[in-house]
């Protein structure tokens, strides 16, 4: 071989160590300087682990102490797919421990794209603990708690749900999230060279959240659901909607929805009966709204009253066919005349009828603290048409929530004095919650329209509302739905009734819709009846008994 050959390849072979030392020396200058710090974290991580503690959730109780909301000691299992020796084997024997779906748990085992998958979130512990003992190499396992509704279908409207995250996400568990939620803490967990715990390092201490007492009532709830069952099944009604309220302090002691369900099952529900209709919907309210009408224009004036009124081009007519009568103001109310409510609205005038209905509250919001409340359909003055003076005050062309109904007549009871209604009475060892108080009318006003409801279940058309031995006071209501072509449906209508007991000393007012019963519409057939039930139950329950009020008693 030439000299010229060998200095050749001499060169060649240097070049190329000189390429690779090039290279290597950039790589590890790009290593040092642009991944150090992921390098590092990485190292850092290999050695210690920064766990996150979540925080336990509030207990929601009712007004008594009974739990409604609480959290369950749970399990979840995780894996890390890339320490995980037999990914068959392993998925066999968690498939069987934890009833879970073999193939499913091996697709989850056997991915080794990824350094953590759950197999089981908030798991039975005692399932999961047998699972532990196995000692299977890659499953890691950490306590959380489960929310858990202990009273199943009590009041599954309003409480809501919290999710998989104990994260409120409908109804009370949504709006008290942040007092029930509490604040997470932090752990470092030190491990050795061989990634096992050696050493925990508390960072920041987790905060529980608060529990919170609410207005309800559980047994006032479950009468109230139970009444509601029957009174949907008798008339196959499409739904039915109960308040019980205390018209004094505006504390809901039930708001119950029917259907219902299980408080547990709230995700697999159909969305429609999630729904907390007595705040949430609106409808048509009929001849309860009459109240307003009335105490815009109260008076002890007779007048002559036709059976139908001509108003614009429409003409109105009572329910039940008579002749020319005269009426006074309480006779219009108690019989539930139409074309009485109408000559009173006329007397009173399109803008003063306008300011009592704003006035009464319907339009605007209740406040009341529950989620997604609807503020109701209000037609604004200026939009009002010639014949709307000739529906909105017996109820049509106007659309409320039961909670704004209820909270009207609450303040007729009141003597007069609107007060918020509100489901929360207090949040951990807080004072209980002080409601907003506005005068509607005077004391000598709601004397008179009070006296008025009490013909309306005496002698008018509330007479099946009545509860032996307590003086009642209410109105029926009986309101057909719209329809798609702008007009009114001649099959699907509202039943509704809303009752003050005891009328003397009032206590609760309760107001009962039933939403296209069949086989009778009437408010005082369908719905004064389950008024009637919850009422009476309501009376002999609180404080061991309220005592009787009526002149003389009759036997149930």
């Amino acid at each position: 071989m030439s000299t010229r050959v060998a200095n050749r390849r001499i060169r060649l072979l240097l070049a190329i160590f000189v390429l690779a030392f090039g290279v290597a020396f950039l790589r590890a200058a790009w290593l040092q300087g642009v991944r150090a710090a992921s390098f590092g974290r990485l190292a850092s991580n290999q050695h210690s682990e920064e766990v996150t503690i979540p925080a336990a959730r509030g207990t929601l109780y009712d007004r008594g102490g009974v739990q409604l909301a609480i959290g369950e000691q749970a399990t979840t299992v995780y894996a890390d797919p890339r320490t995980v020796t037999d990914p068959r084997s392993e998925a066999a024997t968690v498939a069987k421990i934890m009833r879970l779906d073999e193939n499913e748990v091996y697709a989850l085992l056997a991915d080794r794209t990824r350094g953590f998958v759950y197999v089981a979130r908030k798991a039975d512990s005692a399932l999961a603990g047998k699972l532990a003992r196995k000692g299977l190499p890659g499953l890691g396992f950490y306590h959380e708690e489960q929310r858990f509704y202990p009273q199943f279908n009590l009041a599954a409207q309003v409480l809501g749900y919290a999710g998989v995250d104990n994260k409120g996400l409908a109804g009370l568990e949504l709006s008290l999230n942040k007092q029930l939620a509490g604040t997470p803490g932090r752990e470092r967990i030190v491990k050795d060279a061989s990634g096992q715990a050696i050493d925990t390092i508390t960072s920041r201490t987790e905060r529980d959240g608060q529990d919170v007492y609410l207005t309800l009532d559980h047994t006032l709830q479950s009468n109230a659901q139970a009444v509601l069952r029957d009174t949907v099944r008798k008339w196959h009604a499409k739904s039915a909607t109960a308040i019980v309220l205390d018209p004094a302090t505006g504390a809901v002691r039930a708001m119950a929805v029917a259907p219902g369900f299980d408080a547990n099952d709230y995700p697999k529900v159909w969305r429609v009966f999630q729904r907390n209709r007595a705040v949430t919907d609106t409808y048509e309210p009929g001849s309860t709204f009459k109240l307003v009408t009335v105490a815009g224009a109260l008076s002890t004036t007779r007048f002559t009253l036709p059976y139908s009124i001509q108003v614009a081009d429409r003409v109105v007519h009572d329910a039940e066919p008579r002749g020319t009568e005269t009426m006074t103001v309480a006779h219009i109310l108690s019989h539930s005349s139409n074309v009485g409510a109408i000559t009173l609205a006329q007397k009173l005038g399109q803008r003063r009828l306008a300011r009592w209905i704003k006035r009464f509250g319907f339009g605007k919001l209740t406040g009341i603290d529950f989620p997604g409340e609807s503020q109701g359909i209000v037609l604004p003055e200026e939009r009002w048409s010639g014949s709307s003076i000739g529906n909105i005050p017996i109820g049509q062309g106007i659309a409320v929530t039961p909670i704004q109904m209820a909270s009207a007549y609450a303040a007729i009871a009141n003597r007069g004095l609107w007060v918020q209604p509100h489901l929360v009475d207090h949040v951990g060892d807080g004072a209980s919650k002080v409601p907003g108080r506005r005068r509607i009318v005077t004391q000598w006003v709601a004397r008179q329209i009070m006296a008025m409801l009490k013909n309306v279940v005496a002698e008018g058309t509330g007479t099946l509302a009545e509860v032996p031995g307590y003086q009642v006071a209410g109105k029926t209501g009986t309101a057909a739905k719209p329809d798609a072509q702008g007009g009114y449906s001649d099959s699907r209508y509202v039943a509704s009734f809303v009752g003050i007991v005891p009328a003397s000393r009032p206590r609760l007012v309760i107001l009962v819709s039933v939403d296209e019963p069949r086989g009778a519409i009437w408010g005082g057939v369908v719905a004064a009846p389950a008024f009637s039930q919850i009422a009476k139950f309501g009376l002999q329950y609180l404080d061991g008994g309220i005592q009787p009020d009526a002149a003389s008693t009759s036997t149930p």
